[in-house]
């Protein structure tokens, strides 16, 4: 009997690891999002830093989370076998829910996501014994689960979500106000007081949340400070603009840039000392079980886990190792900077490819805002409007550097969003109400972006239901957390350890098959394969920049043309679905050349009319392209999925040859672009007459077999269509080489943009 537990306690010293892996990849968001999204100091630095604040964090961690103990359920009314059964479904719950939210590329909260899973697995255990009991029901439910901790987590997310963004959205906007995005040229006093409102905040964050667990600090301590809060703060904040003057005179130092060096450093360590055992909490309690019980030679089916009621601190070992899997995990995760990615782009300053469709709910939310700013500006006078506009004029862009390099957002958001992140996370504490730094950090993020006007016209419904999103994922958390483990402890409740290995099986299986799809993702997203913006600023330039990017279409093109005739020769449905895939793909790397036309004019030599000309010429025949390859894709597909009879011997035989002629004649087309010389088009555009007639060869053939011997109006139609399609394909790609072939001039030299080389230095340093 004993083996299935130590077995239980191998799995879940496993399960602990993996936990923590997906954990720091969902929390990262916490502490990187300011200080990447501002760019401030490296990458490598950045990493520096929430290491040291990582490593801190989890030394100084208090080690056990007591509501795994005897937060959410009454551990006396649980015997051994139910409680290891009970932390078993937590933690495969656990580890599956926050991997998935880690591949979506969504944070979510590790506390509520445990919260969840022990009161879904403890309710359902508990129902399980009341039902087995003739003495019990339903109404005994109270004597098993703390109902009063789980009402408190959720008010906590509502409550949160609200605060963290208007208060986020009201500092910033005054902020803004006495800082304008002119910071830099303000009087030095002016970043020295707003440094000592940041450092004080910030540090009375990294007391009161950070340290208040860490055994070298000493309770008297932390009771002073609690209990001469105003005057702490205030001796604080004096010295701290004391101090920062001096630096900045001094030392000519950049202070917004130490206040999200410390700020960074504070969040990573709060988040290491409290959310540490979100992920080893679990185990470690199972662990503490298991002992008490081997020692007490009792069955495990009568011995009462009411001593987990008992506070026991972890082994400092046991924490140590955990803070050192938290780094690595940190230093090497592509998850932790695609949920990063996610925060940064919801709250980035200028545009960038939207990732959230808009919605009803996010376009009435951006309407209503609308409504009430028109009401509020009519309160103010035209002189106070003036003054505020003035505030918000943004500095003037620079076009000449790529737009991906240029930070999200500027030092002093950075810098708001944790102070007041810092703030709000000390204040909830010290009240002990339950608040998860995810949504705090995350919601700040999101009121500082509104306050600073980042979410515009043009942009704002995408941000806002992507705000949406992640906060829907949060509350969906919350009830899968409850479902899933409540289903994984009837499993493992009846189905002991068959039904544990079966379960450790499949999530294992699981967790292979995300990181594998997840690394699959990351790179297509990096292969060579993908369309480049032009940075050039002259017509010759832009020639011979696009080059690559016709010679990519020209190729991904022929095999998708290629794909949609050999798919139906075979009836392969599969190859048909994913070419399908393969163009959509193509059609929206060729809509965002087309979103950055804006940038490309602001590029461009004063005198560089007809590049623009030009270059908006070639998208328009790229996308004329791209949607004949998407139609004969489309109907190919339709053709074979629907079960339609299978297109004639012949039929097959003439869309080869057609096949045969396009793929020489993109093969010759891709061989001039790759090699530059546009000269050789000339002789591609001379056999334009005798393609057009094949393919209206092949029309008339198929006339007469309508007229004769045709019986399939389905086959009919889909050959019709893909010959009227490659048709307007083959325009569209005459029309492209011949623009290239009229505007290219070999003795003039291309003009590019010139590279700033200092930020060129910078950015191979990240």
């Amino acid at each position: 009997m004993e083996n299935i537990y130590i077995y239980m306690l191998v799995a879940l010293a496993f399960l602990a690891i993996a936990d923590l892996v997906v954990g720091v990849s969902n929390d990262a968001v916490n502490f990187l999002n300011s200080a990447i999204g501002s760019k401030a100091i490296t990458f490598k630095t950045i990493m520096i830093v929430a290491s040291l604040g990582v490593a801190l964090g989890a030394l100084s961690s208090s080690g056990m989370m007591e509501v795994a103990r005897k937060g959410i359920f009454n551990p006396g009314q649980f015997m051994f076998d139910e409680i290891m059964v009970i932390f078993m479904a937590v933690m495969i719950t656990d580890i599956l829910l926050l991997d998935f939210f880690n591949t979506l590329g969504l944070p979510t909260s590790t506390t509520v996501s445990i919260v969840f899973e022990l009161l879904g697995a403890s309710v359902c255990v508990a129902l399980l014994k009341i039902n087995a009991d003739d003495t019990q029901s339903i109404l005994d439910l109270g004597t098993y689960i703390n109902n009063e901790k789980a009402i408190e987590i959720i008010l906590g997310i509502l409550l949160s979500v609200v605060i963290a963004f208007s208060v986020g959205a009201l500092i910033q906007f005054i902020s803004r106000i006495l800082l304008s995005f002119k910071f830099e040229s303000k009087p030095s006093w002016y970043g020295a007081v707003f440094s000592g409102f940041a450092v004080t905040s910030i540090l009375y964050f990294i007391i009161i949340k950070g340290l208040k667990s860490a055994t070298f600090m000493s309770g008297n301590f932390l009771d002073l400070v609690q209990e001469n809060t105003l005057a702490f703060l205030g001796i604080n904040l004096i010295a701290w603009s004391l101090i920062s003057m001096v630096v900045i005179s001094a030392f000519k130092t950049n202070i917004y840039k130490m206040i999200i060096i410390i700020g960074t450093f504070a969040l990573a360590m709060a988040f290491a000392g409290n959310d540490l055992v979100n992920f080893i909490g679990v185990p470690i309690a199972a662990f503490d079980s298991f002992n008490k019980w081997s020692a007490s030679g009792i069955l495990p089916t009568e011995f009462s886990m009411g001593s987990l009621a008992e506070k026991v601190k972890t082994e400092p070992y046991l924490l140590l190792i955990a803070g050192l899997i938290m780094v690595l995990t940190l230093w090497f995760s592509s998850k932790a900077k695609a949920v990063v990615k996610t925060s940064v782009d919801l709250s980035r300053q200028d545009d960038v490819k939207e990732r959230f469709e808009p919605n009803f709910l996010s376009r009435s939310i951006v309407r209503g805002s609308i409504a009430m700013s028109s009401s509020f500006n009519s309160l103010l006078s035209a002189s106070a409007k003036e003054k505020i506009e003035k505030q918000f004029v943004k500095p003037v862009l620079s076009y000449t550097s790529s737009k991906e390099d240029a930070p999200a957002f500027d030092l002093v958001r950075a810098s708001v969003n944790l102070m007041v992140a810092s703030v709000l996370i000390s204040i909830a504490t010290s009240m002990k109400l339950p608040l998860s730094t995810t949504y705090v950090t995350f919601m700040v993020a999101m009121g500082t972006s509104l306050a600073d006007r980042a979410w515009g016209s043009e942009s704002a419904v995408y941000r806002v239901a992507g705000v949406l999103n992640v906060i829907g994922g949060w509350f969906l958390t919350a009830l899968c957390a409850f479902t899933a483990a409540a289903i994984m402890a009837v499993i493992l409740f009846y189905g002991k350890g068959y039904a544990l290995s079966a379960l450790l099986t499949i999530a294992i299986i699981l967790l292979v098959k995300n990181y594998l799809n997840h690394r699959k993702k990351s790179l297509s997203i990096k292969e060579t394969d993908s369309l480049n913006k032009a940075e050039s600023s002259s017509l010759q330039g832009v020639i011979v920049e696009s080059a690559g990017n016709i010679s990519n279409v020209i190729k991904r093109g022929n095999k998708i043309y290629s794909g949609a005739i050999n798919g139906l020769a075979t009836q392969n449905l599969n190859a048909l679905k994913k070419n399908k895939k393969n163009i959509e793909k193509l059609s929206s790397e060729i809509e965002d050349l087309r979103d950055n036309i804006f940038y490309f004019i602001k590029n461009l030599e004063d005198p560089s009319v007809n590049a623009s000309n030009f270059y908006i010429n070639i998208l328009s025949y790229l996308q004329d392209m791209a949607q004949s390859l998407e139609y004969i894709s489309k109907v190919s597909h339709k053709h074979i999925n629907n079960n339609h009879k299978k297109l004639k011997f012949s039929q097959i035989k003439e869309l080869k040859e057609v096949d045969d002629l396009i793929q020489r004649l993109f093969d010759d087309t891709k061989t001039s672009f790759d090699s530059e010389t546009f000269e050789e088009i000339g002789k591609v555009l001379n056999n334009k007459k005798v393609i057009f007639d094949t393919l209206t060869q092949k029309i008339q053939k198929q006339v007469e077999r309508t007229r004769t011997e045709e019986s399939s109006p389905k086959n009919t139609t889909l050959y019709f269509s893909i010959l009227l399609e490659t048709k307007d394909l083959l325009t569209a790609t005459m029309n492209l080489l011949e623009e290239y072939y009229q505007a290219y001039d070999d003795t003039v030299v291309p003009a590019t943009i010139p590279v700033d080389k200092n930020k060129s230095k910078s950015s191979e340093e990240e």
